[in-house]
C-alpha cells in the first residue's frame, strides 16, 4: 500500500500562510528590523530576507507533526535572518515554533527547552554586557528571552495544564469504569442472593410435593393417597406464600438486605415439625444463645436445605440437627442416613450445596458436606464476632 501524502493540519497551514503574507506585506513596505548600516547586516537589500521568511513559513507546516525538526530548521532560518535586515514576521513565527515544540514535542523536549532557553537568555544578558560594558548590551538578553524563553515557558505551562486535564479525564473514565464494575458486581451478587432465597424457600415444598405425589400415584390405597394429597396441598399453599413474598420484594424494591418475614433460629422447631410432616424422622438439639441476624438467617437456610436434601436422598432412619455456639462461632451439623440409591426420590438441580457453601463464604465461615461411614454429614461454622462488631 502506497504511503498517504503528507497533509499538515488546516490550522498549521493557516498559520504558515498568515505568517508568510504578513512578512511579504512588511517586505513590500520596505520595513525591516535592522538598518542597512547595522554591523550585523552582511546581506543588505530587500531580497535576502525573503529566503529565511519562506523557510520559516514552511516550518510552520511542521509545527505539530515534527516539532523538533521544525524548530531546528527554524533556528537556522532565524540565524540567517539576523544577517539580513530582518523581518518581524520571521521572529514572530519562530516564537510560535518554540511554543509548538514544547506543547507538541516529546516530554523530554518539553522539559529541556525552557532550561536551555533560560540559560541562553542569561548568557545573552551577561556576555554582551561583559564585552561592551554598556547598558544597551542588556537588551540582547531581553530580545533572546522574548524570542526563546518566553514562548518555551508559555508552552510548558500550557502543556502541564493539558496533561493535568488529560489525567483528570482519565481518572474520571477510570472512576466511571470502576463504578460500572461495582454496579455489575452488585447486580450479580443480588441475583445470586435472590436465587438462593428462591431455592431455599421453594425447593423444600416442591420436593415434598414431588415425593408425596409419587407415593399417591404408586400406591393403590385411598387412605394413603388422601394423606399424600393433604401434604401436597399444605406444601403447595406454603410454597405459594413464600413465592408471593419474594415477588413482593422484587416488585416493591423495599428490601433491607433480607427477605420479608426473615426466618430465625427460633423457627427451627416449626421447620423440624414440617419435615416430620413430610415423612422425615428428625431430632433437634440446638443450644446457640444470641446470634446476629445475618448468621441466624444463614444457619436457618443451611438447616432447611439439609433437611430438603435428606428428604430427597436419605435412607430410612433418623436425621439429627445439632447447633452449638462456642465463644465466637456457630457450629451446625446435620447428619442423615446415607442412601446408596442411584436416583433421588425427587429431582434436584444441584444448587443446594452451592447455595449453602456461598452462604457460609459470605460470612467468612467454612462449609463441608460428604459421606462419613453410613451417614451423610453437613458441617458449617459461621463466625459471629466480626458480624456482631459490624452490627454495633
Amino acid at each position: 500500500m502506497a504511503p498517504r501524502p503528507f497533509r499538515p493540519p488546516r490550522f498549521d497551514a493557516g498559520v504558515a500562510l498568515a505568517g508568510l503574507a504578513g512578512g511579504l506585506l512588511l517586505w513590500g513596505f520596505g520595513l525591516g528590523v535592522r538598518k542597512a548600516d547595522d554591523p550585523l547586516v552582511l546581506f543588505d537589500g530587500r531580497w535576502p530576507l525573503l529566503l529565511p521568511l519562506a523557510v520559516i513559513a514552511g516550518c510552520e507546516l511542521l509545527r505539530r507533526t515534527t516539532p523538533r525538526t521544525a524548530l531546528a530548521v527554524g533556528t537556522l532560518a532565524l540565524a540567517a535572518d539576523t544577517l539580513t535586515r530582518g523581518s518581524i514576521a520571521t521572529i514572530v513565527m519562530y516564537t510560535d515554533l518554540m511554543y509548538a515544540a514544547v506543547v507538541y514535542g516529546r516530554p523530554a523536549t518539553a522539559r529541556r527547552l525552557p532550561w536551555i532557553t533560560g540559560l541562553a537568555t542569561i548568557a545573552a544578558t551577561l556576555v554582551p554586557y561583559a564585552v561592551w560594558r554598556i547598558p544597551e548590551a542588556l537588551l540582547v538578553g531581553v530580545v533572546v528571552g522574548a524570542v526563546a524563553f518566553t514562548p518555551a515557558s508559555t508552552g510548558l505551562i500550557v502543556r502541564n495544564h493539558r496533561d493535568a486535564a488529560d489525567a483528570a479525564r482519565l481518572r474520571a473514565e477510570q472512576t466511571a469504569l470502576l463504578a460500572e464494575m461495582d454496579r455489575t458486581q452488585a447486580v450479580t451478587a443480588e441475583r445470586a442472593r435472590m436465587a438462593r432465597e428462591l431455592h431455599d424457600m421453594v425447593a423444600n415444598h416442591l420436593s415434598a410435593i414431588a415425593i408425596h405425589s409419587t407415593a399417591a400415584l404408586s400406591l393403590d390405597d385411598p387412605g394413603t393417597s388422601k394423606e399424600a394429597l393433604g401434604v401436597i396441598r399444605e406444601n403447595s399453599v406454603q410454597g405459594l406464600s413464600e413465592m408471593r413474598r419474594l415477588i413482593g420484594i422484587l416488585r416493591d424494591g423495599q428490601d433491607d438486605g433480607r427477605p420479608a418475614a426473615t426466618p430465625t433460629l427460633d423457627s427451627l422447631g416449626t421447620l423440624v415439625d414440617h419435615a416430620r410432616a413430610n415423612g422425615l424422622d428428625v431430632t433437634l438439639d440446638a443450644t446457640y444463645g444470641e446470634v446476629p441476624a445475618p448468621v441466624e438467617l444463614a444457619a436457618y437456610r443451611i438447616v432447611q436445605e439439609s433437611l430438603t436434601n435428606a428428604l430427597k436422598h436419605a435412607a430410612p432412619g433418623t436425621v439429627t440437627v445439632c447447633l452449638r455456639r462456642p465463644a465466637d462461632a456457630l457450629d451446625i451439623r446435620v447428619s442423615s442416613p446415607h442412601s446408596a440409591r442411584d436416583t433421588p426420590r425427587a429431582p434436584g438441580s444441584g444448587a443446594g450445596l452451592v447455595g449453602m457453601r456461598e452462604r457460609a463464604a459470605l460470612l467468612d465461615g467454612t462449609f463441608e458436606a460428604g459421606p462419613e461411614g453410613t451417614l451423610w454429614v453437613v458441617r458449617a461454622t459461621l463466625p459471629v464476632t466480626d458480624v456482631v462488631r459490624g452490627e454495633t
